[in-house]
This record gives structure tokens, sequence and C-alpha cells, in this order.
């Protein structure tokens, strides 16, 4: 089987996508009921490289893979030669000689890709500045789960066009769903990404106007990793975005609240949000054990229907 990397969304197609997120329930459901007692990857091990830190990533994948009966090996700047200038590619070329699947959680996206180009194992892109789309699988599993198939429906994402909008612009396309953004003015996504994705995504500037009968509530933190010199600025800028029960009330009765976390109450939500019943998060998070695990054995097994 041909080398697969799940850079981002496109890397599979609509119906592989489908698949993982159906595959992911099922490994839930299991694990809940029998325990980890699937070990398909015993003695193989996931790499796992961070040049930024982590709970949810580093925490789920190397659950995933003790449940797998594999182990997973952190490596920090400070334990790697990535950290002391090393070209990505012989990294890459390195590892692959060494282990089974590599996950990495970096700045540049270009590290990503140079890395997939020399590598003879499946790469995980577990967060880069452009793209997070491991959350996006366990953001579609938990929307599945809770309000069955996206396709038709309306998301709306409330804040910065960064690399979470990205992913949620991607997931409109493969999931079939309508997404709109709610950003103030300089602070928009790709226009790039913006086009490849047609008339499935649009720009509105009102934050309350956009959660008019929508079916899903989305945000992120107003200044991401990196950013932290421009709070003051952001926090100006954003204002006026913060999501709150009052929004949650314009939308669908059926609406549900999701936030990757960390979460800044107080900032992009209001201080009790994730307290309402209609806030999701919790559960969003515990699925990234899930959607992951079924990335990694999508990549190393193809697809599995047992």
């Amino acid at each position: 089987m041909a080398v697969r990397h799940f850079l981002t969304l496109l890397d599979l197609s609509p119906q592989e996508l489908g698949h993982v997120i159906q595959r992911a329930i099922t490994l839930k459901t299991r694990l809940k009921e029998k325990g980890p007692v699937y070990t398909p990857f015993a003695n193989r091990t996931l790499a796992m490289i961070f040049e930024k830190s982590s709970t949810r990533t580093r925490v789920s994948f190397e659950t995933g893979m003790a449940h797998f009966g594999g182990h997973a090996l952190f490596l920090s700047n400070r334990d790697t030669q990535l950290g002391r200038g090393e070209p990505v590619a012989d990294t890459a070329r390195v590892l692959s000689e060494m282990v089974d699947i590599v996950m990495i959680r970096t700045f540049e996206h270009t590290k990503l890709t140079d890395f997939a180009a020399h590598s003879q194992v499946p790469l995980i892109n577990a967060l880069s500045d452009d793209y997070h789309p491991c959350q996006l699988l366990a953001d579609m599993q938990t929307w599945q789960e809770c309000r069955g198939p996206m396709a038709g429906k309306t998301a709306v994402w409330v804040g910065d066009g960064n690399n979470m909008c990205h992913s949620w612009i991607n997931a409109a396309r493969q999931f079939d769903f309508n997404l709109v953004i709610a950003c103030p003015e300089g602070y928009e996504p790709d226009a790039d990404i913006m086009q490849a994705a047609g008339d499935r995504v649009r720009i509105e500037r009102d934050p309350m106007k956009a959660a008019e009968g929508a079916h899903l509530i989305t945000t992120d933190v107003w200044a991401s990793m990196g950013q932290e010199e421009e709070q003051a600025i952001r926090e100006a800028a954003f204002k006026d975005f913060q999501v709150t029960e009052a929004m949650l009330d314009r939308a669908d009765d059926e609406v549900i609240f999701l936030h990757c976390l960390p979460a800044h109450r107080g900032e992009e939500i209001s201080d009790t949000l994730l307290e309402d019943d209609r806030a999701v998060v919790w559960q969003e998070a515990g699925n990234r054990l899930h959607a992951q695990k079924a990335m990694i054995e999508f990549l190393l097994l193809g697809e599995v229907n047992d």
C-alpha cells in the first residue's frame, strides 16, 4: 500500500473521511464496552515531534497508541537534531528507518510538506500555523454523534481566520455543509482557501446575524500560540465577537457549541458558556483520542470494517 499522509482534510476523499469518522465512533463504543483489547499495533512506534506545546494532542496520541498495543515516543526541540538545525528532509529519512508513523505539531506548514516528501512512513499534521485537521476530525465526530449527518447544515465560525478556520473551510468542502465566518476586517482567512470552497463559505461581519439559524457555532482564542504580543490589539479588534448564550439563542433550537480549547473565559466566550447544555466541548475534547486512533489505523492498515 502506498504511503498516505494526513496534512489537511483534503488528503482524504469525502468517502474516506466518512469512514474515519464512523470508525472513530465504533472504536469509542468498543473501548467503553470492552476496554483496550483491540491491539493491532503491538511493537509499532509513533514518533511525536512537538515544536508547539500541547495537552490534548500529546495525551490523546500517547493514549491512543497505548490502547493499540504500540508505543508513542515524545520528541521536543530539545530532544532532536531538528532543534539544532538538521534539515527536515534528513530527519524524515532517518525516522522512516526506525518508526512506523510520525506526527508533528509545528509552526510553518512547509515543514510538514517537506517532511512528507521525504518520509517513507505516514505523517500526521497535529497542528501547523495553517491547519489543524486532527481537531476537525474530532469536531466532525462530535457533530455527527450529537446531531447526525452534517451535509446541508450550517456551521458558524466566530473569530480569527486562523488555522482552525482554514480547517473548518476544508471541512465544509469535504462534509458538504455551509460555513459562515464571522470575523472583523483584517482577520479574514486565506483568500485562496476561501476561493477553493466556493459558495459553501461566506463572511459575515455581524456575529449575531451570522448565528441566526445556525446548527453549530464554534470559536477559538483570539491570540494563538506565537501571537501573544498581539494580545491587546486583538482584544480590541475582537471585542464584539465574544460567543455568548445570547448568540446561541439566535441559532437553531438544536444548535451545539464547540471550542478546540484551551478556552479563555471572558474573552472569546462568556464566563458561563461552557456550562450551557448546548456546549459539548468536553465530549469534543475526548473525541480527539478516538478520531486520531481511527486516523492512525487508516494510515497504517487502510479501511478496517470489522
